[in-house]
């Protein structure tokens, strides 16, 4: 799996977000920012990341994933 990959999955799975995806081999960098974590804490935000992931993840396809997790409000302040 290469980070184009990542990041097209993640987008298809999480409605209206964008991705940010950068690694090689099964480890991987990812920032997403989606409308879909206004409320949610951050641990209930990379879960809901990891759920989108967990196929890769059971396959060997992606060992590790580093994220940082947005509103699109909040990534407008950064």
């Amino acid at each position: 799996m290469n980070a184009a990959e990542v990041k097209a999955l993640l987008e298809s799975s999480i409605r209206d977000c964008e991705v940010e995806a950068q690694g090689e081999g099964c480890n991987f960098q990812v920032v997403v920012v989606a409308n879909e974590f206004e409320g949610l804490s951050t641990v209930k935000r990379q879960q809901l990341v990891y759920s989108h992931l967990q196929d890769a993840i059971a396959s060997g396809a992606i060992h590790a994933v580093t994220m940082k997790t947005y509103t699109p409000e909040q990534i407008s302040k950064l």
